[in-house]
């Protein structure tokens, strides 16, 4: 028994230490980039051709849901078949971006990665870094749902995040 004592004193110390591990961020309500209720700046990136593209097209008319993604990111990889999966469930009332994070990567390299594991969602360029900055993106993997008037209502990282209970609070709003 004061081994099992031990050990959960060492883990809360690492937790106040470190904090939580990613994985338990993501679900919970802690903030990570844009805080809820944010709006954020609309920006121009670009699609995988090299067009501009406003993302202010889609903010403010029904929800949406951003990734910031890489094709060398373990999470985000880890995370596609939930955001296919909510994508599946949702897609007809809730607009899904994927925005390919410029680091690591180029527009050829992502167009070779597609041919190789296609994905069903709209995928954009962030050249510049533009959402990158404007949506405060902390790293790949993390997510965005804004709601129908275009405000921060989820944010999270990581590969298990739990994406339903945040859409359909987008969609009540």
């Amino acid at each position: 028994m004061k081994r099992r004592g031990e050990w959960y004193v060492v883990a809360i110390g690492a937790i106040l230490v470190f904090g939580p591990p990613r994985e338990l961020r993501a679900q919970s309500e802690d903030v990570i980039g844009l805080p809820r209720g944010a709006k954020p700046p609309t920006v121009t990136i670009e699609d995988l051709q090299g067009q501009p593209v406003d993302l202010g097209q889609w903010i403010g008319k029904k929800p949406v849901l951003f990734e910031f993604w890489a094709t060398w990111c373990p999470l985000c990889e880890q995370l596609m078949p939930r955001l296919e999966a909510a994508h599946a469930r949702y897609g007809d009332r809730v607009e899904f971006l994927v925005v390919a994070v410029a680091v690591n990567q180029s527009q050829r390299g992502i167009l070779r990665h597609l041919d190789r594991h296609p994905m069903s969602l709209r995928l954009l360029w962030d050249t510049n870094g533009n959402a990158t900055r404007a949506f405060q993106a902390p790293t790949t993997s993390y997510v965005v749902i804004l709601d129908a008037k275009g405000r921060v209502v989820y944010t999270g990282v990581g590969g298990e995040q739990n994406l339903d209970p945040a859409l359909r609070r987008a969609l009540r709003r």
